[in-house]
Order: structure tokens, then sequence, then C-alpha cells
């Protein structure tokens, strides 16, 4: 009989399409186990096709959770995923079952194990405020104006980072107190009784690039550009995070007559080597792991068996 320590965490992460998913549900499967997401597109409902979120039958009867959790209208940070993780690894232990978190945020998973900054999220009159002044303003003028009261701040921040520079000045404004100096504070644990137990993905890159590619066919024949659609026709800001997802600019630039589909689809499979890059290099040097598969996870009785060993050994 399997035996678990009721405090355990399993977390598996790698680069997109190294096979996640499906290692998150045979580990599951194996551990009674319950699939929490960890990746940052995946929080949104309306490209379930392009953000690869499991379908019913990948699934396979494991229950999965904080897929689609937020609007595709909102722009969901770390801390609220934090907050809702944090929430269903606490249920799932008091079932007396295995939390699994999969995701190939590594913001996100290095949050959930490490801790994250205390930074209390700005009032919506704050963010108003801010936004208000970026539209009247342009972006360079708050820029300079976040350097008269957070010079650390805008120094490491281009002028034109949007996102960047209006959560910076809404911090201060909200705190009285320099984004700069917030991260030079204690990390706070939202878990601190936690034992994780942490697996990753790190392919060779000739092997992840062919995968990227043939799953984004894939999408394409399973109704990518009918998302987009959909998604244009909802009228959102191009800045939130559901209109960057990989593959949503580059096909609705073809939607929107800019390029051809086989321009749109290059350019799609290009961003994601490059996104899939980025990720193995962030895996390789920030996360420390207690298990490392040095090829994408295909499943194999013999791969399965052996991954599920070296987890059960350590929970």
């Amino acid at each position: 009989m399997f035996f678990m320590a009721l405090r355990k965490v399993v977390v598996i992460a790698g680069p997109t399409a190294s096979g996640k998913s499906q290692l998150a549900v045979d580990v599951a499967r194996a551990c009674r186990g319950v699939v929490i997401n960890a990746d940052s597109m995946q929080v949104y409902p309306d490209t379930p096709v392009l953000s690869a979120i499991p379908s019913a039958a990948e699934r396979g009867g494991i229950e999965h959770c904080l897929y689609g959790v937020f609007p595709s209208s909102k722009n969901g940070t770390v801390v609220e995923w934090l907050v809702l993780a944090a929430g269903e690894i606490r249920r799932i232990w008091s079932e007396g079952k295995l939390p699994v978190v999969c995701g190939g945020t590594g913001l996100y998973i290095d949050n959930l194990i490490n801790g994250t900054t205390p930074i209390p999220e700005a009032e919506p009159e704050v963010r108003y405020k801010v936004a208000e002044a970026a539209a009247a303003e342009g972006i360079p003028a708050l820029h300079a104006r976040l350097l008269t009261v957070d010079a650390v701040t805008a120094d490491r921040l281009s002028p034109n980072d949007s996102t960047r520079v209006k959560r910076a000045l809404e911090v201060f404004y909200q705190t009285g107190v320099p984004l700069s100096a917030w991260h030079r504070r204690p990390m706070v644990q939202k878990l601190p009784e936690a034992e994780f137990v942490t697996l990753k993905i790190l392919p060779p890159m000739a092997e992840l690039d062919e995968r990227c590619a043939r799953r984004f066919d894939k999408m394409m024949a399973a109704g990518a550009l009918d998302e987009v659609r959909r998604l244009k026709a909802m009228n959102l800001p191009a800045s939130l995070p559901a209109m960057k997802a990989l593959g949503v600019p580059e096909l609705l630039a073809f939607v929107e007559g800019k390029c051809s589909l086989d321009e749109a689809s290059a350019q799609a499979k290009l961003h994601t080597r490059q996104y899939a890059k980025r990720q193995m290099t962030w895996f390789k040097n920030k996360l420390a792991a207690d298990i490392v598969l040095d090829s994408c996870y295909k499943g194999s009785p013999e791969e399965r068996e052996k991954v599920i060993f070296d987890v059960k050994k350590r929970l």
C-alpha cells in the first residue's frame, strides 16, 4: 500500500510542449492526486486550444483545478494565483490527497516554493489614477515621474514598459513606499508548512522545437483561428495577458488582414520556440529539482514507471 506524508506537494515544471500535463495526470493517478495549474495563460478560459488547457479526455478522470479561473478581461497577478493555489492545496490535503502543481510559469512556481514579496495590491481608484495619467501623458512621462520617487526601479525599466512602469507607480501611490524598497523586504511564504517534491523537464532544444511546431499545427486543426476570432470580438485591450498568449497576436494579425496565414503560423512557431528556450534557461538555472528528466515526457510504460517510482520514494 502507498503511504504519503500529509504536507507533500509535487511540482512538475518545464517548457511548453515538454509533456508536463500528461506527466501530472500519470503522477496524480498513481498517488491519489489532484492537478493544480501553474501556467499564467491557462488561468484564462477563452483560449483553451492555444494555451493547451488539458481537455476532458487528456485529464483522464483526474481532478484539475485553477484552469480558466480569471476572466480574459482581467490581469491576474501571481499573488492572486498564490492565494487560490494555497487554498486548493490545503483543501486537497484535507481530503487525504496529493497536490500536483503543474506549469511552465517560473514566477508562479518560484513564489509558491520560495515565497513572495509582500507588496499590497493597489486599490481600484489608484489604478484608475495611474491609467488616466498614462492615457493623458504617455508612458515615457510616467517613467520620468517614477524616476523622481523610485530611481532604482525606473533605472531598470524601459521608458516604454507600460505594464511595469504603471505597476511601480501604483505601488508607490498606494503605500508611499517605493517598489524597490518592497523588494528588499523578507519573502513571505503562503504555505510555510509545505514539503515540496520538485520535478523539471529539460529536453534537448531540437526535440522541443519539433514538438512545439507539431503541436501548433494540431492547434490550428483544433480551431485555434476561431478561438482568436472570438477573442477579437470581445474587444479587449491588447495589453491584457490573454491577448498576449502564444499564437494570439500572430493569428490576430492574419484575422485583421495584416499578413497571410502562413506568415502568421511561421511567426507563432518562431515565438513559441523563443519562449520555450527562455523557459528552459530559467528552469535550468533558477529551479532546484529533486528529479530531472532530460527528454520530453511521452508516457511510455517504462518511463511512467520510473518517474512514479522516483516521486513515490520522496513522498
